[in-house]
């Protein structure tokens, strides 16, 4: 139940994170639907909501290691975990100021929670905000962030922490009220702005979980979708620069690992890059947000300054000439354990989620990506036989959103990419499925990995520092270097025939391996033929399937 203290203790904020995202859940398609700027692509809501689900399981898994009796987390753990949750999972660049937002009012929260703290600390967040942004905008969310900030500092003193958060509640009511006089797009398509409007429901759900009782006047606005010539051409759900009408054609999102002194020398690089640059975070951890033409330079320019990871691409171009593009009839997801093959498939036209090693994609993750995908079905390659459970789940979910979603339960990027190669999206789903599912089902699968410890395999000992090499997941060969142990590797596999390799090379993998690997093949075993991609940052040093 929410609380009446006067403290924002670490069960408030547990609650106030479980209201957050119930209210972003009612009105997660309303916000998509006014969200005209700047690209008109219907995600805001979206992008909140799934940012505000990775804050709410962070502060989650607080709890449950604090599971003790009647031990709690201190409210420091509890605000540190729900800004370090919404950092990691934030999406879209309203979900990325939302982190920022979560993460100023945690540096003043972790040091006490009292009325004053709490002014203080949306204080802080709207500077903080205001301060990731490259190019701030008036008429968006940082505006009403702004405005919930001065109104927080207007009750008298002694008064409460349920009057400071309705008072911040009220003022930025009436900020979003007054957006579409401050920003020409809004004006034009007769809606308030969408980032400001789930920051609205995020604050309405503090009210309650501070006072006990959700705010006596529950927002209401526009919902109407804007008309197609009042937003054509323009980009995003940004709160960051006026984009041209024919604005960058890609979304480049990613976290971060980097200092200080390379993040600033990012923003330069990435500012002259494109637009709707948005860098939050610190501590060495970053969510990175840009628009731009060439994505692979916003990449490399992470690279440069770091080390990036759930690199998420999406290309909107497409879309500018419609507020609400129509979906297409059929769209692939895919799993990929590397960059590289990240852009593999998405030359094949499908949508695809980065597997970080140690670190599978969570289910709000593939929901999101089959969202992305904007299709009325969707084939789903999980590729990894650890996410079955969870790539159901998601399924499921956008199940019951509509959307005709088949799991092939891959186990292994090889078997994605042989589906892959045999979608036709022209034949009846059915039939597309079960010719993916056959091709995948057709393709044995290995890797190569590097042993962290003396342990007991299938094989028998190995030693750290050993090669391993996995066939359908198990262990079957132990060598001392990669060359060999590949070698061992493909006469297992070829011994039960097979018409076609597939390797696919890790980052620091040299192409000369790939050429002793082909020759072996081809020597050996006539009528195979064999084909190499590289698997870029993060993939193991080799995968191997043998259809």
């Amino acid at each position: 139940m929410p609380q009446t203290a006067d403290d924002l203790d670490a069960v408030a904020v547990r609650t106030w994170c479980s209201l957050a995202l119930d209210a972003l859940g009612r009105e997660r398609e309303a916000i998509d639907a006014i969200n005209v700027y700047p690209v008109a692509d219907g995600d805001t809501g979206t992008n909140l909501y799934l940012t505000v689900e990775s804050a709410a399981a962070a502060v989650e898994a607080v709890f449950a290691a604090h599971e003790t009796g009647t031990s709690v987390p201190s409210t420091a753990d509890a605000v540190r975990a729900m800004a370090h949750g919404a950092l990691i999972g934030a999406r879209g660049n309203s979900g990325t100021i939302l982190a920022q937002l979560l993460r100023g009012m945690a540096e003043v929260l972790a040091e006490g929670a009292g009325a004053g703290r709490l002014s203080l600390a949306l204080t802080r967040a709207a500077a903080s905000a205001r301060e990731a942004v490259a190019h701030p905008v008036e008429g968006t969310v940082l505006t009403v962030a702004a405005a919930a900030a001065a109104a927080a500092e207007r009750p008298a003193d002694g008064a409460g922490a349920p009057a400071v958060v309705r008072a911040a509640y009220e003022g930025a009511r009436t900020a979003l009220d007054a957006t579409p006089g401050q920003l020409a797009v809004l004006g034009r398509a007769g809606v308030v702005d969408a980032g400001g409007r789930g920051l609205v429901a995020v604050l309405g759900a503090l009210v309650e979980a501070v006072s006990g009782r959700a705010p006596e006047r529950a927002y209401e606005a526009p919902t109407a979708p804007a008309p197609a010539a009042a937003v054509a051409g323009v980009a995003g759900d940004c709160s960051a620069g006026d984009g041209p009408q024919d604005g960058p054609a890609f979304e480049v999102i990613y976290l971060l690992e980097a200092g200080d002194q390379e993040v600033e020398r990012l923003r330069t690089r990435l500012d002259g890059l494109g637009d709707s640059l948005v860098v939050v975070g610190g501590d060495g951890l970053w969510n990175v947000h840009v628009h731009v033409d060439d994505a692979g330079a916003a990449v490399e320019a992470g690279v440069e300054a770091g080390r990036p990871y759930r690199i998420r691409i999406t290309h909107f171009a497409a879309d500018r000439l419609h507020a609400r593009p129509e979906p297409a009839q059929r769209a692939v997801v895919v799993v990929v354990p590397g960059d590289g093959l990240g852009g593999l498939c998405a030359e094949a036209g499908a949508t695809t989620v980065l597997a970080r090693p140690g670190e599978p994609p969570a289910s709000g993750e593939l929901v999101d990506a089959i969202r992305r995908a904007h299709a009325r079905e969707v084939v789903l390659l999980p590729n990894d036989g650890d996410l079955r459970h969870t790539a159901a789940a998601a399924a499921e979910q956008a199940r019951a959103e509509g959307i005709r979603v088949a799991l092939i339960p891959t186990r292994a990027a090889v078997q994605g990419i042989a589906a892959l190669a045999v979608h036709e999206p022209d034949r009846s789903f059915d039939e597309d499925v079960v010719a993916m599912t056959a091709a995948a089902g057709a393709t044995r699968y290995a890797e190569l990995a590097v042993a962290e410890r003396q342990s007991w395999t299938m094989a028998g000992i190995c030693q750290a520092g050993d090669i391993l090499g996995l066939i359908d997941g198990d262990v079957a060969v132990i060598g001392e270097d990669v060359p060999e142990t590949a070698r061992k590797v493909l006469d297992r596999m070829l011994a039960a025939g097979g018409e076609l390799v597939t390797l696919v090379l890790g980052e620091d993998v040299p192409d000369t391996l790939a050429d002793r690997l082909e020759e072996h093949v081809r020597e050996g075993y006539l009528a195979v033929d064999t084909v190499v991609y590289r698997g870029g940052h993060q993939c193991a040093p080799l995968l191997i399937g043998v259809e």
